[in-house]
């Protein structure tokens, strides 16, 4: 998350004064922004060396974890929000991530790149596999181990009980409300357990 005006407009949906839990936080840019523009406190968790000790530069509470591992160190209802941004692509084991985030907090705030974006669709239509600003990777030396669409979260959610509080897209740092599914390059949703 390095878009300012996407960072924002996360930000955005996380109540001033949240106890924040941040999933695969990388730097901590956004966890830092929440602490200084709207009284936020919490962690984050990143695996990658580089951005554990970059998060402990800016002043951001950082645990160093693999979140295959879930989160059984933190009991149930522990944070007012779960921020899961550009993560759960990368994750073997999607649905019990989800199920944690829900767990270990009331509200969850999830995004991802949105495989549905026309473009990328366009890619594929022509035979290849998108390389995009949201997709930045050649098929062979991706880091996401799978794709999803805005479309199918909805469904996903549903399956794993969860409600969704927001939903919408994001394309150039401004929200896209009006066919996420196929104008929205990043996927963006808020929800709790039903």
């Amino acid at each position: 998350m390095s878009e300012k005006r996407e960072l924002e407009v996360i930000a955005a949906l996380v109540p001033k004064g949240s106890r924040v839990l941040d999933l695969g936080c990388g730097s901590g840019e956004l966890l830092a922004h929440l602490q200084q523009q709207r009284g936020c406190t919490g962690y984050g968790i990143e695996i990658a060396d580089d951005n554990v000790l970059a998060c402990a530069r800016r002043g951001v509470n950082v645990i160093q974890l693999n979140l295959e591992e879930g989160l059984a160190l933190f009991d149930d209802a522990s944070f007012d929000v779960v921020l899961q941004l550009d993560t759960l692509q990368h994750l073997r084991n999607t649905e019990n991530m989800l199920r944690e985030t829900a767990r270990v907090g009331r509200l969850g705030i999830l995004s991802f790149p949105n495989f549905a974006h026309w473009p990328n669709r366009l890619s594929v239509l022509h035979g290849n596999m998108p390389v995009t600003k949201t997709l930045p990777y050649q098929w062979y030396d991706t880091p996401n181990i799978r794709v999803g669409t805005h479309a199918d979260f909805e469904v996903l959610a549903r399956k794993n009980g969860l409600r969704i509080l927001d939903s919408f897209g994001l394309h150039g740092g401004k929200p896209v409300r009006r066919w996420p599914n196929l104008m929205a390059s990043v996927a963006v949703f808020k929800f709790e357990r039903q």
